[in-house]
């Protein structure tokens, strides 16, 4: 029988994390700006843990264009912003049919579901519109909480939110950021999921191939 409590992870776990269309659109964003696209590109991959928890799109292209040597005109940065919204909003909007039924069947047998994301503040804007939103009760982010995983704070978090105590928690995730083992670290029984990465082989704990199997899971 599957807890009450579940907290998800969000990229690479309820939608695939589109690394290679963040890299398209990162680049696109460099022309925008007039800096190097690799260089960008690179750039953004460089401060993954600052862009987690502290700048907004904004302050981003502004900061690493400023690294990069150039200093790039307001409606530049607002057109780059843009540009890296509509990514959020559609990679969010990519959840799957199976993916949305398995939610929602989980709500329907009485689960409460929560969301913590290690993810930059465009993602964080995104949600309440995206698809996913509605089928959660607590949703967690990193850029707005200031820490990331796997800090205890963002699943502590999640939990009171939930209203539970983090030994009642389930949480589900691929294994990026180390998350696994900070949702272990603070009591969470843990499964990981491969369905759209298999980030985190040698986690011996239970595995599942999609969110279908999750109620089947022991845990």
């Amino acid at each position: 029988m599957l807890p009450r409590f579940l907290v998800f992870d969000l990229f690479h776990t309820l939608v695939d994390g589109a690394d290679g269309e963040r890299d398209r659109v990162v680049g696109e964003m460099a022309e925008m700006v007039g800096v190097d696209p690799s260089a960008l590109r690179q750039a953004y991959r460089d401060t993954w843990d600052e862009r987690l928890t502290r700048w907004s799109v904004e302050e981003t292209i502004r900061i690493l264009a400023g690294r990069l040597g150039v200093t790039p005109a307001e409606d530049a940065v607002a057109r780059a912003a843009a540009h890296r919204r509509a990514l959020a909003r559609r990679v969010l909007d990519a959840a799957g049919p199976a993916t949305l039924e398995a939610l929602d069947a989980l709500r329907a047998g009485g689960a409460r579901l929560a969301l913590v994301s290690n993810a930059t503040s465009e993602a964080a804007e995104a949600w309440p519109a995206c698809v996913l939103a509605p089928r959660f009760d607590v949703a967690v982010f990193s850029s707005v909480l200031g820490v990331g995983k796997p800090d205890p704070r963002i699943y502590l978090a999640a939990a009171d939110a939930l209203g539970a105590d983090p030994a009642d928690c389930v949480y589900v995730g691929d294994g990026a950021d180390g998350e696994l083992a900070g949702a272990t670290a603070v009591g969470m029984r843990v499964v990981r999921t491969v369905e759209h990465k298999d980030t985190d082989p040698t986690w011996p704990g239970p595995v599942i191939r999609t969110l279908r199997d999750l109620a089947d899971c022991p845990v």
